[in-house]
C-alpha cells in the first residue's frame, strides 16, 4: 500500500483537539504509507511526551481571540512552511485555520486543506456574526480543499457563499476519526453503570437523562434545564445528570442554574477525566444533546457505540449521525417544548427507548467504528495527494 512518501502537516490550535481528532490519523498514515507527518498546535510539552518518535511536534503559540499577536503567528507559519516544504497542509479550528491559511498560501504550499470542523459564526449575531462570517470566507478562499464534518454542513458552506460546490467535500459519511469500540465496550456498560450510579447514590431504578458537555446557550442547556424542571414539576420521575463544566459566561439563567443545583433530581458532576467518560454514559438511560449548531457529534457517536438512546436537534450536523425515530429522536434547536416531548416519551416507552438505543448501536457499528473512518480518510488523503 505504500507509495511515494509525501510530507504532511496537521494544525489546530490546542493541543486538546489535536489530540483527540488527529493523533491517530496522523498515527494510521505513518504506519500504513510511510509519510512523514508533523503536528503543529499551541506549546503543550505534555502533549508533546506522549506522542511516537515517528511523529514531529512543532510549537506555535496563538492566543484566543484575535489580536496583534497574531501577526507573529502567522510569520511563524511562513518560516515553518518555507522551510519544512510539506505537501500538504491541514488546518482546523478558528485562530489555526485563520493564521495557516493565510502562510500556507504565502508559502504556495501546494495542497491546502481546511478541515471545517464546525462554522463558528453560526452561533452569532450581528458584527460578530459578521466578522466571523468574513475571516470563514477568506479561510475557504485560501485553501485549495476543504472538507466539511457532513452533507449538509457541506450544502451549509456553498449556501452560505463560503466556498463554491467543487470545491469542498465529505469524507464517508461524515465525522473525522469515529468511536473506538474496544474502549467503549458495550459489553462492560452495566458494570461501568453499576459503578457510577452507586457513587453518586442513584438506584438500578432512576430513569437517568444525561447531558455530556459544557453548560452554555449553544449547547441547548437553557432548553434542556427549562424542560427538565417543568417535567419535575409536573410529577415527572427521572432525574437529570449533567457531566461536564458550568462556563462563567454560560448565557443560562442564574434563577435556572441555582434551581439546578439546589435540586436533588439534578446531578451535576463537573468535568471529569476523558477516560471516565464510557462509565458516565453507560449510566444514563437517555443522552440529551440540544445543540444549536454541531459539526458532526462525537458526543452522538460515543453514546451509539454504548447503545444509548439520543435525543438531539434537526440541524446540521447533529441531525446526520443517526436516523429520526430509527436510532435517534428529533427535535427543533431552541424548542424547550419539543424536547420536553421527547423527554416524555422516551420516559414512558422504556421498550421504544431500547429500540433506539440498540438501533444507534448497529448504525454505530457500520459507519463510525474507528477502523472504518480511518480507512476512509486513508484513501481521501492518498487521493488528494494524487496516489
Amino acid at each position: 500500500m505504500k507509495g511515494t512518501m509525501k510530507k504532511i502537516c496537521f494544525i489546530t490550535t490546542v493541543s486538546l483537539t489535536m489530540r483527540v481528532f488527529v493523533v491517530e490519523t496522523a498515527k494510521y498514515l505513518h504506519q500504513q504509507l510511510g509519510w512523514d507527518v508533523t503536528l503543529i498546535c499551541s506549546p503543550d510539552e505534555e502533549f508533546a511526551a506522549t506522542l511516537p518518535e515517528y511523529l514531529h511536534y512543532i510549537p506555535v503559540k496563538m492566543n484566543r481571540g484575535m489580536d496583534l499577536t497574531a501577526l507573529r503567528s502567522i510569520r511563524d507559519f511562513v518560516r515553518i512552511f518555507r522551510r519544512e516544504q510539506f505537501d500538504m497542509v491541514q488546518y482546523s479550528t478558528p485562530n489555526a485555520a485563520c493564521y495557516a491559511s493565510i502562510a500556507a498560501k504565502i508559502a504556495k504550499v501546494p495542497v491546502r486543506l481546511y478541515a471545517q470542523w464546525g462554522i463558528r459564526y453560526t452561533g452569532l449575531s450581528g458584527l460578530s456574526r459578521r466578522i466571523f462570517r468574513n475571516i470563514e470566507k477568506m479561510v475557504c478562499r485560501k485553501s485549495t480543499l476543504i472538507k466539511a464534518q457532513s452533507p449538509m454542513n457541506r450544502q451549509f458552506a456553498i449556501n452560505e457563499g463560503l466556498c463554491k460546490a467543487e470545491k469542498i467535500s465529505v469524507v464517508g459519511y461524515g465525522g473525522t476519526i469515529g468511536v473506538d469500540l474496544t474502549e467503549l465496550d458495550v459489553s462492560k456498560k452495566q458494570q461501568w453503570s453499576d459503578e457510577i450510579r452507586s457513587r453518586y447514590g442513584l438506584t438500578a431504578d432512576d430513569f437517568i437523562f444525561g447531558f455530556a458537555g459544557r453548560i452554555t446557550v449553544d449547547k441547548g442547556c437553557r432548553e434542556l434545564l427549562g424542560a427538565f424542571r417543568e417535567m419535575a414539576e409536573n410529577g415527572g420521575n427521572g432525574k437529570l445528570m449533567i457531566v461536564g463544566p458550568v462556563d462563567e459566561d454560560c448565557g443560562v439563567s442564574k434563577e435556572l442554574l441555582t434551581w439546578a443545583k439546589e435540586s436533588d433530581r439534578v446531578i451535576l458532576t463537573g468535568s471529569v477525566p476523558g477516560e471516565e467518560m464510557k462509565k458516565y454514559y453507560s449510566a444514563m438511560n437517555v443522552l440529551v444533546h440540544p445543540t444549536y449548531r454541531e459539526g458532526f457529534g462525537m458526543v452522538l457517536q460515543e453514546a451509539g457505540a454504548l447503545a444509548l438512546p439520543i435525543i438531539t436537534t434537526r440541524i446540521p450536523g447533529a441531525s446526520e449521525v443517526f436516523a429520526d425515530g430509527e436510532s435517534c429522536l428529533l427535535v427543533d434547536a431552541k424548542s424547550k417544548e419539543q424536547l420536553l416531548c421527547a423527554m416524555q416519551e422516551l420516559l414512558q416507552h422504556r421498550e421504544f427507548a431500547a429500540q433506539l438505543g440498540q438501533q444507534a448501536y448497529l448504525r454505530t457499528k457500520e459507519r463510525y467504528a474507528r477502523p472504518i473512518m480511518l480507512e476512509n480518510q486513508r484513501r481521501d488523503y492518498q487521493q488528494i495527494l494524487g496516489q
